[in-house]
């Protein structure tokens, strides 16, 4: 069975830091930056907590490379995405479906 996988991105509360991730259990790995699970973590470090972007892939290997894809580009491509899907910045992670 192929498991398919998330790439996101995060920011911190004044919208100036930005963190992109790849998992396969967006909603739990998203609470883990939310709870600075990992306390030593550069998620921790800046207190980025809100998820303001996310892309669904239907396996692992296409989430990687587009997070690969991301972390290549620039920050103002990033910036394009985020305001494209959600123009106000607002914390996305209630939005996620429920098994996400």
């Amino acid at each position: 069975m192929v498991r398919g996988g998330y790439v996101y991105l995060m920011t911190n509360k004044n919208n100036t830091v930005l963190y992109t991730g790849v998992t396969s259990e967006l909603r739990d790995r998203v609470y883990d930056h939310k709870i600075h699970y990992y306390s030593n973590s550069f998620t921790s470090r800046y207190r980025i907590h809100k998820l303001v972007y996310y892309e669904g892939f239907d396996s692992m290997e296409e989430a990687i490379s587009r997070e690969r894809q991301l972390k290549g580009g620039s920050r103002k491509k990033k910036i394009e995405l985020v305001e494209k899907m959600n123009p106000k910045w607002i914390d996305l992670f209630d939005q996620i479906p429920v098994g996400e």
